[in-house]
């Protein structure tokens, strides 16, 4: 029997862990893993899948959040359960500035909340901000590493078409409350769409726990919308990189 109704977790399993890389992706959770020291498999319960490894000798878990706000909540919650007080999403993201290219990284200082699971932990008028600690920790890694991140804002979406105004869908509808929203979104500077950043960055502010989210950018909403396949996998190798040697200065 597990500590927490759905990870599949036992708080002695986490080594006293209080960092946590959050993709998205179960499938990326072997890949990040690897990048540690001691790697190995925890759990795999849904969406949840869980490994375990060390950085300069301080444990981290890896534990996926499938998609969306819904389900990052629930990770969220039952890892902090378990001693998680720092928590760093990675993902990938389709960019809506025209100056941020396919290849590039986006820091999240702070996300629109185009969610509904952030209203049920704070109301609207709270701000979905990241940890300042783990912002820095994030842009210093990806300078480390060579390349210069955007920084700013997201805007988080729990819905993949509509709410991130895309018209290619069975319907070809678009509610009046998202339509022409992605050029109000581009007015106001935020530089891409994601998923989960408003959830994680709402519930980690209002309950004083530290966020951060770096995310790879593998189409923009500019240009095409098909993404290429090699240069998705060379895009996550980077962002993935960089959220481990983010992770490294936050333990």
């Amino acid at each position: 029997m597990s500590d927490v109704f759905h990870l599949g977790l036992k708080k002695m399993m986490l080594r006293g862990a209080e960092v946590a890389i959050l993709p998205g992706d179960p499938k990326r959770v072997e890949k990040i893993a690897a990048l540690l020291d001691e790697p190995h498999p925890l759990a795999s319960t849904r969406e949840f899948t869980s490994h375990l490894g060390f950085l300069d000798g301080h444990p981290v878990v890896v534990c996926s959040t499938g998609i969306g706000g819904p389900s990052t909540s629930i990770a969220v919650e039952e890892l902090a359960q378990l001693g998680i007080r720092t928590f760093l999403r990675v993902g990938t993201t389709g960019a809506i500035q025209p100056n941020v290219h396919v290849g590039d990284i986006v820091v999240t200082t702070g996300a629109v909340r185009l969610d509904g699971a952030s209203a049920h932990f704070a109301p609207m008028e709270f701000p979905a901000v990241a940890d300042y600690y783990c912002t820095t920790a994030l842009v210093e890694a990806a300078v480390e590493s060579g390349r210069q991140p955007h920084v700013g804002v997201t805007a988080s979406s729990d819905t993949f078409y509509p709410g991130q105004e895309r018209y290619d869908t069975v319907s070809g509808r678009v509610t009046r409350r998202f339509k022409n929203s992605m050029e109000e979104w581009q007015a106001m500077n935020v530089l891409n769409y994601e998923m989960e950043a408003a959830t994680l960055m709402t519930m980690c502010a209002t309950h004083g726990w530290r966020s951060g989210c770096v995310a790879g950018v593998i189409v923009n909403r500019n240009e095409k919308e098909i993404p290429d396949e090699a240069q998705v996998k060379k895009t996550e190798a980077n962002v993935i990189s960089v959220v481990v040697e983010a992770a490294r200065k936050l333990v």
